[in-house]
Formats: structure tokens, sequence, C-alpha cells
């Protein structure tokens, strides 16, 4: 039997403070989740504070499919909180600054495990201290030629630059981003960025950043509820997306990039991709939470779905 892909999530490990009350959150441990429900070994590579909000944190990804034994703790840093507030469903937040995530350090057991993943998610956030993204972009450099190195773009102002763009794309395999973003990021670049997201615009978007990041094989896109585009050099496919009722959208993108990594992993095709991500993206946003409960059978369906 094969070994499970070993897939590394690597940034920040938060608390969402919603108005219902606390849950647990992060894109890098949303993404991880995700990818080992799926089926991966999938670890979580962050730092919490030796606080009561960091125990909790274990407390719930113990029993979840994902590897949380290699979770750095900070004896001097909070555990890292985000107020979030929902306008018309869409989150809006609050970074609270500094956090145990700001301060992760390299260790030789997060080398190790960079130069044996398959696949590794990193983000811009988790690079706003000068530590944690030196840590960051020496492991994505420390994998392996064969590693998808997914750069999961995901800007949160003002905690972004010009230069930890560049950076993180020169070391990508995989840029995902959603629709709103492109513009940003080809702005942030020096490149001509249009603020039209049609599907159009944003091909040619993707066409522009594959054609100066060299190491870069595939643009992923998301538009909401409207569905994603993924562009590669020689190919590109677009997906309408999947119609559902929306409970609120935290860590439904997180979802799509799990799922499209798992089946990259597997060299599956675009449309096998697309439809991966739209179908488990749309399934976190029609449940309250980034982390929601997974029957076995909604899994069963929504594979079926994406592989029949």
């Amino acid at each position: 039997m094969q070994e499970p892909h070993l897939v590394l999530g690597i940034g920040e490990l938060l608390w969402d403070m919603l108005p219902e009350g606390a849950r647990l959150g992060g894109a890098p441990a949303n993404f991880t989740v995700m990818a080992g429900r799926l089926g991966a070994h999938a670890v979580i590579l962050s730092r919490i504070g030796r606080d009561e909000l960091g125990r909790r944190a274990v407390g719930i990804l113990d029993p979840l499919p994902s590897d949380e034994s290699f979770i750095q703790v900070d004896p001097g840093h909070e555990t890292g909180r985000v107020t979030v507030s929902l306008k018309d469903g869409q989150p809006e937040y609050i970074i609270h600054q500094p956090a145990a995530w700001d301060a992760m350090e390299l260790s030789d057991e997060w080398v190790q495990l960079a130069a044996r993943a398959d696949a590794i998610c990193f983000g811009t956030l988790a690079q706003r201290s000068v530590g944690s993204r030196q840590t960051i972009q020496t492991l994505a450099a420390e994998t392996s030629s064969a590693c998808v190195r997914v750069f999961d773009v995901n800007l949160r102002t003002p905690f972004y630059s010009a230069e930890v763009l560049e950076e993180s794309l020169e070391l990508a395999t995989v840029v995902k981003m959603n629709d709103l973003e492109v513009p940003q990021v080809l702005g942030l670049l020096g490149m001509t960025a249009e603020e039209r997201t049609d599907a159009a615009a944003l091909k040619a978007g993707a066409g522009r950043l594959l054609e100066e990041f060299p190491g870069l094989q595939l643009v992923a896109i998301t538009r909401g509820g409207h569905g994603s585009l993924l562009v590669r050099r020689d190919e590109w496919h677009e997906h309408p997306g999947v119609q559902i009722k929306v409970a609120d959208t935290i860590g439904a993108g997180d979802a799509f990039t799990a799922a499209m990594t798992h089946y990259l992993l597997r060299g599956a095709s675009l449309r096998t991709l697309n439809e991966a991500g739209n179908r488990w993206g749309s399934w976190v946003a029609s449940q309250s939470g980034a982390m929601p409960e997974l029957e076995d059978a909604t899994r069963a369906a929504i594979t079926a779905a994406i592989e029949g």
C-alpha cells in the first residue's frame, strides 16, 4: 500500500473570535486539517503560546486527522487571535500582534520534514515578522524539486508587501489567490493591472505571472460563488462554481487549496482539480466555521461527485 503524501501547512495557527464565540483557524491550519481529511499525512507547522488558548488549540486538533506534534510552544508570546465580524456573510478581520506564530523558529525537525515533503503550503500573513518570514522561506527552499510548493496569497491589510510577494512567488510552483487579489498582486509587482475581474482579464493576469516567474507551473484564482479559474502555460480551465446556501466563507478558500493540492499530487487534470476545489470549498462555506465536522457519508458523496 502506498504511503500517504506528506503535506505541510506552515504559518498562523490562531483563534477566530467570532460574534458567536471563539473558533480555531488560520489558513495553514485549515488547509492542513482538510489535507488530512483527504488522506494525507498532514502536518501543521506553527507556534502557540503557553496559555489557555494554546492548550485548547491542541485539544481541538488532537482528534482531527492532522499532525499537531510539531507545533512549537512559545514561553513569551500569546497564542494568535483574530477578531472577526461578518458583513453580508463576508468576514472582516482585526489581526492582533505580536502573536506566537510571529516567532516561528527554524528547527532541525522542521527542516527534516521539509526535505521529505510532497507538498508545502504557505501564505503572506505569517511572513509579517522577519523571523517567521525567514523560517517559512528557508523551509520552502529546503524542499525537493518534486515538491508542490503552494503560495496562498491571502492578503490581509497591512501585512503584505511587494517584496514578500516576489520572494514567495520565486519559491512557489503553484500560486492561489482570489479574483480581487489578482489586480492587487500585479500592481504591487509593477505589472500592468486591470481592475476587471472577468475570466479574460484574470486569465491574462495569470499569464503575466507565469511569464515573470519561471518556476510557477499553475495559477489558481477563486471567484467566490462564481467558481474558479486554473491557468497553466499551455492550458486553462474555468469552473462555474457549486451553488449552496452560505453559512460563512471562513476556511472555504483553504479547503479549495487543500483539495486542489490533493489531486495535483495524483496527476489529475485541471478539470478534476477545479471540481475538487469547488466541491470542498463550497461544502466548508455551507457549514459554520473553518473546521466543521465531516461525516464519512458526506466525504464519500463529495469524492464520488469529483471522481465520478
